[in-house]
């Protein structure tokens, strides 16, 4: 960062890092220890798909890694979706596939593509829980949807209470984007 950057107050943006993911399934005993959620076996990543011969081979090649246990979606906001499935019980296979999926966009020089992924948690209790790490920030936070698209505010700052010291939480709550209707939560 230059000097003038530091006067004007603007700062770096921060590098994503992607093997942030791999903190997830010692977070998520942590989660479940203060909270009751498991695992679903249901993870996602966002993007915006681009234009072009190499991005399509590119989510073909993801697609074929993945077989069965993927999904493509897309949103109102124009952000295509996949949906990874595994079993609730290998959430550590899960966060390996997310981290390919992300690494796979990324090595291909389509990381300012990435929006978001998210591993999904539920209770017997019907609350349900993602995490998400915003791949622009370098961050984690939690998100609680409610039906009529509102959110469990109270479960999601008892989450970012469990998770502090064992995933690197978005501290602006600002940040905390709704991911509503996101595949897989």
């Amino acid at each position: 960062m230059g000097w003038l950057d530091a006067l004007l107050g603007r700062s770096k943006p921060v590098k994503p890092n992607l093997d942030a993911l791999f903190a997830l399934p010692s977070a998520a005993v942590t989660l479940q220890a203060a909270t009751g959620l498991v695992p679903t076996g249901l993870g996602s990543v966002a993007f915006r798909a681009a234009e072009g011969g190499a991005f399509a081979t590119l989510e073909r090649d993801v697609k074929a890694l993945l077989g069965e246990r993927v999904e493509e979606s897309s949103d109102e906001y124009g952000y295509t979706w996949l949906l990874v499935r595994r079993s609730p019980d290998a959430l550590g296979d899960l966060v390996t596939e997310l981290h390919a999926v992300n690494s796979s966009l990324e090595g291909e020089g389509f990381g300012p593509s990435l929006l978001c992924s998210l591993v999904s948690f539920a209770d017997d209790k019907g609350r349900r829980l993602a995490v998400v790490y915003l791949y622009k920030r370098g961050t984690f936070y939690p998100f609680g949807p409610l039906p009529g698209q509102r959110r469990d505010n109270a479960l999601e700052l008892q989450a970012r209470g469990a998770l502090e010291g064992e995933l690197p939480l978005e501290q602006d709550l600002s940040r905390w984007f709704p991911v509503w209707g996101a595949p897989g939560l």
